[in-house]
This record gives C-alpha cells, sequence and structure tokens, in this order.
C-alpha cells in the first residue's frame, strides 16, 4: 500500500449463514455427514477501492444495500469472508448510537474506557476531556450512568469523544441525523476542521445533500455490490434515479452501470471545463466577441453552455420539453445578471391521462448544493385532469440573487397513478446558467439577499432607528409567473 493510500480493500466479500430456525442450526452442527441446513447470504461481493490521505468518501444506498457491513469490515469488528483489507493511521469510528458503551457506566467512565480502547493513554484522556465533556453539552448527566440518556444524548456524547482524539481517519455511519440541528452544525464544523488538517472521513448517509457538500468522492452500494463510484453529485442523481425507478427496471440499470463501476471518476473534470469553457457572444456582424468585451450586466445566450451531467429519469406518461430560461420579454438567455427578473420554463407532453399534477423546478450550485426552487401547487394541489395528447407550458418566474457562478436546473412533474404520487418524469442537470461578475459587489458567499448596509459611529449604546427600519423595504413583482393552466 502506497503512503498516499490509507485504507485498501482487495476483493472482500462477506457472507453470512441464514437459518430457518434455531434448530436447524443445531442440526447443523451435530450431523455426521455435516449436512447444510443453512442458505448463504452475501453482504458484501467482490469489493474493491483504495481511499488516499485527506479524501472524503460518501457512501450511499438503499436500506440492506451493505454500507454499514462495509464499515465494520474497515474498521475491523467484522472479519471478511475473504478478502484483504488494510487501514493504517489512529481510526476513530461512529457506526451504532451508543456503540463501544457499558451502560451501567457513566458518561465520564465511558468516556474513559471508550478513548483507552482507541489507544489514549491515561495523560491524553485527562488533557483531552474538558473538550470532550464541553463538545458533548450534556450537563450534569455527564455523571449519570449512560442507560438513563436519551438517544440524543447518546450521540452527543459518542460522537466528542470519536471527534476529540485526532483520528487519522473518521468513520462516522448516519450517526447525526439523531443529533437536533444546533448539534448536527457542530459536528460538521469538526468534520471540516479534520478536512483542512488533511485528514481522511468515509461518510454514511441517506442525506444527499450532505454527501455532495462534504464529500469528495461517493459510492453508490446495492445488496453488497458497488454500483458506482465518482463525483458525488453524479453519483448521487443515479442513486435518486434508481430508488424511484419500477423494480423490474432496477436491475437493467445496474446491470448497466457495473459494466465500469469507476465511469464517474471522469465527472469532476468535466464539471470544471463547464465551469472554464470560453464564454463567447455574437455581436451583430456575427463576430465572437470575448466576455470581458460584453457589458457585466447584459443577459445574453451562450450556445456552448450545455450541461454535461444531465440524468433522465424513468418517463411515466410524460416528457418533459426544451427547458430553458428566458427574460420577461421571451428571449432566451443563459448569462444572467444579479438583480435582474427571468423566466425558468419548459414544455410537458402528455402521452395518456393523469391525475392531480404538479409541475416543480430546483435549483443547485455546481457542487449540487440545492439552493432553491417550486411547485405549482402544495401536496393534494394541482391540475385535477390532464388529457393524455395534449401539450402543456410551465413557467417559473424568478429574481436572480445569486452571486457570481454556474448553477444547474432540475426539472419534473409528478402526478397520481394508481393512487400514489410519482414522477411522470424527471430531469436533472437539464440546463445551466452562470450568473455575471457584478462590479463593486460587497454580497458574499451564494444568496445576495442583502439590499443595503451602512456604518456609523455613535456616542451611546446602539440601537436602531425607527427610519432604518422603515428604509430596508423589498418590492414584491406583480408579474405573472405561470400560465392559466398551471
Amino acid at each position: 500500500m502506497s503512503e498516499d493510500i490509507v485504507i485498501s480493500l482487495k476483493n472482500i466479500t462477506k457472507t453470512y449463514r441464514l437459518y430457518n430456525s434455531h434448530a436447524d442450526r443445531v442440526k447443523e452442527s451435530f450431523h455426521p455427514f455435516r449436512k447444510k441446513y443453512h442458505h448463504p447470504f452475501k453482504a458484501l461481493t467482490n469489493i474493491s477501492f483504495d481511499v488516499e490521505k485527506g479524501e472524503t468518501l460518501g457512501i450511499i444506498g438503499r436500506n440492506g444495500s451493505g454500507k454499514s457491513t462495509l464499515l465494520q469490515v474497515i474498521c475491523g469488528i467484522l472479519k471478511p469472508t475473504s478478502g484483504v483489507v488494510e487501514a493504517k493511521g489512529r481510526l476513530s469510528a461512529l457506526l451504532e448510537l451508543g456503540a463501544g458503551f457499558n451502560p451501567e457506566f457513566t458518561g465520564r467512565q465511558n468516556i474513559y474506557m471508550n478513548c483507552a480502547i482507541l489507544g489514549l493513554t491515561r495523560e491524553e484522556i485527562d488533557a483531552r476531556f474538558d473538550d470532550i465533556v464541553a463538545f458533548a453539552d450534556i450537563g450534569d448527566f455527564i455523571g449519570q450512568p449512560v442507560k438513563s440518556y436519551s438517544s440524543g444524548m447518546y450521540v452527543r456524547l459518542a460522537f466528542a469523544v470519536a471527534i476529540n482524539i485526532d483520528p487519522d481517519i473518521l468513520i462516522v455511519d448516519e450517526a447525526l441525523s439523531v443529533g437536533d440541528e444546533g448539534f448536527q452544525r457542530k459536528c460538521f464544523s469538526r468534520i471540516r476542521q479534520i478536512q483542512e488538517r488533511g485528514g481522511t472521513i468515509l461518510f454514511v448517509s441517506h442525506e444527499a445533500g450532505t454527501i455532495i457538500e462534504l464529500c469528495t468522492r461517493a459510492m453508490l452500494f446495492d445488496q453488497g455490490e458497488l454500483i458506482l463510484n465518482g463525483f458525488p453529485k453524479k453519483v448521487v442523481s443515479y442513486y435518486h434515479k434508481m430508488i424511484f425507478a419500477h423494480r423490474e427496471r432496477v436491475e437493467e440499470l445496474k446491470k448497466e452501470w457495473q459494466k465500469d463501476p469507476n465511469q464517474l471518476n471522469l465527472v469532476w473534470d468535466d464539471v470544471e471545463d463547464e465551469n472554464k469553457q470560453e464564454i463567447v457572444k455574437t455581436d451583430k456582424r456575427g463576430i465572437k466577441k470575448e466576455l470581458n468585451e460584453v457589458p457585466p450586466q447584459e443577459s445574453f445566450y451562450d450556445s456552448g453552455m450545455v450541461s454535461q451531467s444531465t440524468v433522465y429519469y424513468e418517463k411515466h406518461g410524460a416528457i418533459i420539453k426544451n427547458p430553458r430560461i428566458t427574460t420577461t420579454e421571451g428571449r432566451q438567455v443563459n448569462m444572467l445578471a444579479n438583480g435582474e427578473e427571468y423566466i425558468y420554463t419548459y414544455s410537458v407532453f402528455f402521452e395518456r391521462s393523469v391525475f392531480q399534477v404538479r409541475f416543480g423546478m430546483l435549483i443547485k450550485t455546481i457542487s449540487g448544493l440545492e439552493i432553491g426552487g417550486g411547485v405549482t401547487a402544495p401536496i393534494g394541489g394541482g391540475v385535477d385532469y390532464i388529457e393524455g395528447g395534449t401539450y402543456w407550458s410551465v413557467n417559473f418566474c424568478f429574481r436572480c440573487l445569486l452571486n457570481p457562478g454556474m448553477y444547474f436546473l432540475n426539472a419534473g412533474l409528478v402526478g397520481i397513478v394508481d393512487g400514489s404520487e410519482i414522477y411522470l418524469d424527471r430531469n436533472v442537470d437539464i440546463a445551466m446558467f452562470r450568473v455575471q461578475e457584478k462590479e463593486k459587489s460587497t454580497s458574499t458567499a451564494i444568496v445576495d439577499f442583502i439590499k443595503h448596509s451602512n456604518v456609523s459611529m455613535v456616542e451611546e449604546r446602539p440601537k436602531i432607528e425607527a427610519e432604518t427600519i422603515q428604509s430596508c423595504h423589498f418590492e414584491r413583482s406583480e408579474k405573472p409567473y405561470g400560465t392559466e393552466n398551471t
């Protein structure tokens, strides 16, 4: 194993013996001819991959796909049936709620016991104890037996121990979903610190947005098999496509993707190319002009800006066509100006009649972070009946309050089929646009929601002046954003 690789798995398979009853287990143990009463179940099948130092690897998949078994094999809790696993460096794992805790011990006693198991000396534990207690923030319960803890207190203490031993490798299995939002934010902040100092993280979660935002690489598992391995946004998109597909279609998709599980490794380069591509505009004489020659706040259309990461869901009687952004005058654009109003529009052809249809859209960052979106009606609403063979137009009017950068768009619609609401069609990353640089901008991060700001010196304790409050008003646009039918 090279110096850059901290975790290496070679042909890992984990097989369990399943029995129909306890009696069958006993019969097999004492049968004179070793007759088998069990049937094998493969939780993992021939898994091979490496994790480099400093990577944050996200693992995603449906329940029962082998994610937790994989992490337990890496941690050494489970021994693989076949294959070799290597991990180097101090490894800290948060796998199950309260795993490794003695319920009869107090929180304080469990801190010392778990840290000792992880290889810390008494002096090192003493030096970290106050930080662990402060991070867990469970008050006087630190002196109470952990069997009296709530699930939230359990995970607070367990994560506080795991995160404060300065691990080279941190493994987290869905544990953060138990904590409240404030605690989750604190945990993610500490995870960022580990990333910044070059630590390696393996992260299992059903929260797709977290995988996209936190991880540098992602893997999709299903039924113990590695299906896809690559750029997080792409892997998550395919995961969503799989879980929303019909059961018989899932196996077809898996076979198609498994021809090369690493086929998505180059997707990051594709996104980089999208972000770096030369943006040009043709003037009235047909001569291409460089972007820096174009007025910075002029909206226009660049035909070369095409999404390379589009994922199409399985269609159920509807087809989305021609998604695009236009100005309020109807001119198609994909180079947007901050503060201006636009219309995101697409058409839908209905191959069959459907009921209670709702249309939607979503805007995401280049890393896949979902910024905002909308639907044409709340749950239970929508267009009551749409006849097959008809075309419908969908329009979402929005004010561009995004800071400069590249963004991606989803389009989708749901309807009632056989008594359940399902996607009739959905296109992920179907379109993209860029928000241009704004001259002398003072806005930061992703969304530009500040109307204005001011600074002044005061002679006494600051107070909010009435006129300041009154001056911070916003005007709502009354322009129509949909058609009469939607």
